[in-house]
Parts: structure tokens; sequence; C-alpha cells
């Protein structure tokens, strides 16, 4: 007689959330107060898990718990899991559906994405919607380590597990303050240079790009202040403290508005990709799909 294979499934949604909260937290105590069970809970799902894996998915660093190979290879299949799971709960609890999760540089995150996000929750009024506003490094962070659905960046960065889609068009512009000398002239590379900077801090795309843009062309560039928000530069350029260079998106209102002005130079024009960002190993759910489909709609 031959013997019936035991095909339950032994692993469970609590021991994979477990996993990822932990691979996330570094500890079973982080990942333990992030989804509100106990330490001892968290630190049994976890075991157990391994236990019916038949290999461990952390290294034991002092009281850290550092994700491995192992752990790796899982974490992309627990996030697709867990992210399925929300959705088939959504489909009959529309007021308590998972979230999506989303993380931008500044310049999207702040021109771009909220009107995006207005004309999709007129069509999908349950969902909710969180937006994560980093730099891009921590944009690309956020991805790998599965705490955000999709990413928005300027430029064209990589990441081994990142796919990078080219998105829109963007342009980076120089302003002043209306009374600024040079408001109002045709701006040489050596007048640029003898003026003095306000810029974003480094690490920036905005900084990035303008750094692309100007250091080729300027002999020097006398930098009075770096902050690290569109609206400080601007703010702080209006106050006439120095030149900005920002993306066309960050000043148009106050170009409009009369509390900056563009200055017109001799530098070739500045074009920058604006890009949304995906992890290669996750699919995504449904209302991510989604939104994604409305972003390369829009």
């Amino acid at each position: 007689m031959n013997q019936k294979i035991d095909q339950r499934l032994r692993l469970t949604l609590r021991q994979l959330e477990v996993f990822a909260a932990v691979a996330r937290g570094g500890t079973t105590r982080a990942a333990a107060d992030e989804i509100s069970r106990s330490q001892s809970a968290a630190s049994n799902a976890l075991g157990e898990l391994e236990s019916v894996l038949g290999v461990q998915l952390f290294d034991r660093v002092g009281k850290k718990l550092v994700i491995n190979e192992n752990g790796r290879a899982l974490l992309p299949r627990a996030a697709t899991v867990l992210d399925q799971a929300a959705d088939t709960e959504m489909l009959f609890t529309a007021e308590h559906a998972a979230p999506l999760r989303l993380a931008s540089s500044y310049t999207v995150g702040e021109y771009l994405l909220p009107e995006l996000i207005a004309r999709w929750k007129s069509d999908h009024p349950h969902c909710r919607v969180l937006v994560d506003i980093a730099n891009t490094h921590d944009v690309f962070e956020r991805l790998v380590s599965f705490r955000a659905d999709m990413g928005f960046i300027e430029g064209t960065h990589s990441h081994p597990e990142l796919t990078v889609r080219k998105w829109r068009s963007d342009e980076i512009v120089v302003v002043a303050a209306p009374d600024h000398p040079l408001a109002g002239r045709r701006v040489s590379a050596r007048q640029l240079a003898q003026a003095t900077w306000v810029l974003r801090e480094p690490g920036s795309g905005t900084r990035e790009a303008s750094d692309r843009w100007l250091i080729p062309h300027l002999t020097q560039m006398v930098v009075e202040l770096e902050l690290g928000s569109n609206e400080a530069v601007k703010r702080v350029v209006a106050a006439g403290l120095g030149l900005g260079c920002l993306s066309r998106l960050a000043v148009q209102e106050a170009i409009a508005e009369g509390w900056l002005v563009e200055l017109h130079t001799t530098l070739p024009v500045m074009q920058r990709t604006l890009s949304i960002v995906l992890h290669r190993a996750k699919k995504l759910g449904e209302t991510a799909d989604g939104f994604l489909r409305h972003c390369m709609r829009s």
C-alpha cells in the first residue's frame, strides 16, 4: 500500500506577517510592536516558520536579527502573499482595505502626486493612500524593504532589486527674487558664476540635476545655503539671499503669483526624467496595479 503524502499547508499568514515585520525592524520586539502582538508570540511564529521551511531566515548578531540569503529569497514571495491576502479581505470589507503605500521624492510628491491621488480617490473613495516623501536613496530603501508598493523619483537611478520605468519629463530652471539685479536680463555663465546660490541638499534628485547642469558651465559656484525642501529654497530665494535652481513644477505657481521670477540664461536647457520604481520580485496587488495604470494614463 502506498503511503499517503501529507500535503496540508503548514505555512500560515501569521508566520509570514511576523517574518516580514522582523525583516523590517530587525528584532522580534520591533516586529511585535508593529503588528500588535506579544514578543513571545512573534518569536514563536518566526521559530515555527523556520522549522516548517527547515532553514534559518536570519543570522543572530547580538540582539539583532539580520536577514540572510534564505530570508532574502523568501521576502518577495512573503510580501506578495500578504498583499494578496489583504486584497482578498478588501473584496468584502472595503472600508478596512490595506492602504496603497507610496514613496516619493520631493518634487513628485509635492507637485504631481496630490492631484493624481485626488483623481484616484474620486473613483476609489474607500482606498486609503499613504505617501512617504523622502530623497531618492530612501525611496529605494522603502521599496527594497517592501515598506512601499511603488516609488517615484527624479532621474533614472538604478538598483539591482528594482525596476525603474521612465514616466514624465521635467525641466530645471534658475529663479530669483523679482528685485534681484539679474532679474529681467539674459544671464551669462560668467554672471551666474559670480552670483550666490541657495540650493537643495546634497543627495536630493534636484541637487544632483542642478549640479549636473551648472557645474560644467560655471567656473565656480558660491553656495550660500543648502536646504532640505523645495519650499524652503523658494522662500529664501524670494527673500533675496541668492539664486535658486529648482524644478519648473516646484516654481511655476510662485512665478505666476509674482514672488519669484525665472532667469533666462545662455546655458542649454536642462531636461530630466521622472520615473516610477517597482520591486522586480514582487507582484503588484490589485490596488497598486490600478494606481500604476492611472499614473501612466495621466
